[in-house]
């Protein structure tokens, strides 16, 4: 994440690393631990030590909030061995995280989501793209049925996959956090600086430790296959009802993936604000639930595993108005192949992923209702229309949504 010196190494005491056949993380050399605590002093997560009222617990503290991030090593071994052919960053300062949403039932509290079959898909995938001078962030859904090249990928039993064109999500089954690295960036030509898994217990454990996330329905909801059952109107939702509110389908809007996204959207910006409202960020008190329940559900690679790591990401985002975090959906249509799959919209899509790869401002405003929209309209994600000023073509402003907006579903 930076180019300090005392920027954190890969590994070490008594962090969980994932093998090498498991298809997520990095390579590296351990850390001291009296280097950590030598940058503990140094770091802004100094605050966790003032909260615990002596140094002794601090490190204590900060040792158990350290340890609970699992480090990705096999991915990185494998994006290591395909360093040529990924692309290179353009704009010095600017980050791009890829954010992997596993629906993977095998973790503790999982199984109650439905049989663990042994494969695991991305439930939910987002490009997240920092600016530079961190004035904002720009969240860009990436729909699981969008169809697309995989590579050739190392599977989680050590075999290679063969490079074939399916549905997204096939590619984190195929090689997990690596495959859905390099299928991203073959896809985008953004490169990806960090990556994140989380599962359905970690997205649920972070809720509940900021007490619930407020969200708006216009009518209530009653659906037993997401254990959900909600009154109209401003509703806090905890961390079971958040799970189901980001993953139902057929109580909620249409029943599609493109409602489905823009709902998740809506929640992350809901999250966000109350992070910000809250002051989570600069109270130890309210502080510490969240790291504890954050980083004992992360999967990150050698990069971020680590408070320091994280802490670093995430100080840069605390000065990006909720109006300037943004979040949209790749533009995208139905695949001509097969209605039920998603294909990208040219030359709308390169619009977008060229204005990420060169830290350009991406502009959006929200979507018209959904019953106004064409097939393959602005309700994908497509560029707004805009009326030449001066013979001059506008930059394109996308559909989609801010952290400030408070819309009812």
């Amino acid at each position: 994440m930076s180019d300090d010196a005392d920027a954190p190494s890969v590994g070490g005491g008594g962090k969980r690393s994932s093998g090498p056949g498991e298809g997520a993380s990095a390579t590296g050399a351990g850390l001291r631990r009296r280097r950590r605590r030598r940058r503990w002093r140094r770091s802004g997560v100094v605050v966790v030590v003032l909260a615990a009222g002596a140094v002794g617990v601090g490190w204590a503290v900060y040792a158990k909030l350290d340890g609970n991030i699992t480090s990705d090593e096999a991915a990185a071994a494998e994006l290591a061995r395909y360093e040529k052919e990924r692309p290179t960053s353009l704009v010095r300062g600017a980050q791009n995280v890829l954010l992997i949403g596993s629906d993977s039932r095998s973790g503790e509290g999982n199984e109650r989501y439905g049989r663990d079959n042994g494969t695991e898909r991305s439930d939910t995938t987002i490009l997240l793209h920092l600016s530079a001078g961190r004035d904002s962030a720009t969240a860009v859904s990436l729909p699981r049925d969008l169809m697309v090249d995989v590579p050739g990928c190392r599977h989680r039993d050590g075999s290679r996959t063969r490079p074939v064109f399916a549905q997204f999500n096939y590619a984190y089954e195929a090689g997990g956090s690596a495959c859905t690295v390099r299928t991203v960036e073959k896809l985008t030509g953004v490169r990806v600086d960090h990556h994140v898994v989380v599962d359905f217990e970690g997205f649920k454990r972070m809720v509940d430790a900021l007490d619930g996330v407020e969200v708006c329905l216009r009518k209530p909801v009653d659906d037993k296959d997401a254990k959900l059952r909600l009154p109209a109107g401003h509703v806090t939702l905890d961390g079971e009802q958040a799970l189901g509110y980001v993953r139902a389908r057929k109580s909620l809007g249409d029943g599609s993936d493109t409602d489905r996204m823009d709902r998740q959207q809506r929640f992350l910006g809901a999250l966000v604000s109350k992070v910000r409202s809250d002051h989570v960020l600069l109270n130890p008190v309210k502080l510490y639930p969240v790291l504890d329940a954050a980083t004992s559900s992360l999967t990150t690679d050698p990069g971020l595993a680590s408070l320091r790591g994280l802490y670093d990401l995430v100080r840069g985002l605390r000065h990006i108005p909720t109006e300037r975090t943004q979040f949209l959906t790749v533009p995208r249509e139905s695949y001509a192949g097969d209605a039920n799959r998603d294909q990208l919209v040219e030359p709308d899509a390169e619009k977008l992923f060229t204005r990420l790869r060169t830290d350009a401002p991406v502009t959006i405003e929200a979507a018209p209702p959904r019953d106004t929209v064409d097939e393959g309209g602005e309700g994908t994600g497509s560029p707004v229309p805009r009326a030449p000023s001066n013979g001059v073509s506008p930059a394109p402003t996308f559909s989609g949504n801010t952290a400030a907006e408070d819309v009812c579903e």
